[in-house]
């Protein structure tokens, strides 16, 4: 059985919301408003089967095409500072093997009317360069549903 080298990656994302840290902060903690805004694309789904937003609480959740959301994740919380910081890890895996860790720290800055979304994800994938490439575009698009959702 072959077994591929693990592959890293550092990506960072950073968007404008028009809403105050306050109702930013909200549309994160709240899993139905994840769950909306969270979807990268119209053909995928975002389950929650678990969710327990608080420092060491857990999030167990499905992901995937709507047909077959075949990925099965856990956000795991260490730090959460209301209005102004999350950090979690995740994990995903697909047919019981774990394909993706990651660590997230997302920062919440007042700006103007609005706030400064910041996302720094380090990610080592289990499953060649497929997995970096899904986590990149899965979070550029969940935050640009986020921006929208925030109008």
């Amino acid at each position: 059985m072959t077994t591929q080298q693990p592959k890293h990656a550092t990506l960072t994302f950073e968007r404008k919301c028009a809403a105050d840290t306050t109702r930013v902060f909200a549309a994160l903690a709240d899993p139905a408003e994840r769950a909306r805004w969270g979807t990268p694309s119209e053909s995928a789904a975002l389950i929650y089967d678990e969710t327990d937003f608080r420092v060491g609480g857990r999030d167990v959740f499905r992901c995937g095409s709507k047909a077959s959301p075949q990925y099965r994740g856990v956000t795991t919380y260490y730090d959460i500072v209301p209005h102004q910081r999350i950090i979690s890890s995740e994990t995903v895996e697909v047919g019981g093997k774990t394909v993706l860790i990651s660590m997230l720290t997302m920062t919440l800055e007042p700006e103007g009317p609005g706030t400064k979304v910041m996302l720094t994800a380090q990610v080592t994938s289990l499953d060649g360069d497929n997995m970096i490439e899904g986590a990149k575009f899965g979070n550029n698009a969940a935050l640009d549903n986020l921006v929208e959702a925030m109008r």
